[in-house]
């Protein structure tokens, strides 16, 4: 990257919204005075872009000298973590060319085990599941793995997420995939209410709880996937129901921040299985 590029990715970096920031670091928003956060370092008022730390006397103006005084960074380090985290709305430096999706096989034989996995130890109910694998999102994999397929704008896969369906706890991404250019959803089509959850078995939990939403997947708490502004654009409510835990309820802050309109779903357990799990 050229000096010149680099300074302005410093530019549209400075100008990311502070409480984003904050709620990234881990800050907690003043119950009584929203313009103050509770951080590690001290409360930390915001105004604008400007920001002051009462208790240190130290004070600074946009996200780059905001991550340089909660973190301690030099200014590189500081557009590089700021980068990382924001990478969606204000691109880092160009990554190397991603490297080829790789689906794993269908394999058939193993379906029953995805589905017993599913049914059984997750509490959703058959018919959701049959209906998963019959719009094509789910299919078992030589190693009883359920995958459910992240697709892009055009319905084309673009990734998978995969879990493991044996005792012993697993979950990742299929080679290749690409959690910035799609996602699963059910329903695939298009609802005037959509909730964004953590996982495909969260969105599938959550479908089944409350059914005349579309529920769909991040694969991870992600404050701003680069799918998510045209999304917003073309759904009258957005809700974050990220995990009820402090990354669920970070990642929320900082997705709310960047994105005024989304409004937070906090599950009323961990998860939204583990509500769906705990109906009577």
């Amino acid at each position: 990257m050229t000096f010149h590029e680099r300074g302005a990715q410093a530019e549209r970096l400075r100008a990311i919204p502070l409480a984003a920031v904050l709620a990234l670091c881990g800050a907690e928003p003043d119950r009584h005075d929203p313009s103050k956060w509770q951080t590690p370092a001290g409360v930390v008022s915001v105004a604008g872009a400007k920001f002051m730390n009462w208790n240190r006397g130290v004070g600074g103006g946009g996200a780059i000298d905001l991550v340089i005084h909660l973190h301690n960074l030099d200014f590189k380090a500081a557009v590089d973590w700021l980068g990382q985290h924001f990478g969606g709305q204000f691109p880092p430096p160009p990554p190397p060319p991603p490297s080829r999706l790789s689906l794993p096989p269908r394999d058939p034989a193993m379906l029953w085990r995805v589905q017993r996995y599913l049914v059984a130890q997750r509490g959703i109910a058959p018919d959701l599941v049959e209906s998963v694998i019959r719009s094509g999102s789910l299919y078992a994999d030589a190693r009883a793995n359920a995958v459910f397929l992240l697709s892009g704008p055009d319905g084309a896969p673009v990734g998978a997420e995969l879990r493991g369906t044996t005792p012993q706890a697993w979950r990742g991404l299929a080679p290749g995939s690409r959690k910035d250019l799609g996602f699963f959803s059910f329903p695939a089509d298009p609802l005037r209410t959509v909730v964004l959850c953590e996982s495909a078995i969260d969105a599938l939990s959550c479908f089944a709880l409350a059914p005349g939403r579309r529920c769909l997947s991040t694969a991870g708490a992600r404050p701003n996937p680069p799918w998510l502004r045209e999304l917003i654009a073309q759904t009258p409510e957005v809700l974050c129901g990220f995990d009820a835990d402090a990354t669920g309820d970070h990642m929320a802050s900082a997705m709310i921040a960047l994105h005024p309109s989304v409004k937070r779903l906090r599950p009323t357990h961990h998860d939204w299985n583990d509500v769906l799990r705990s109906r009577p």
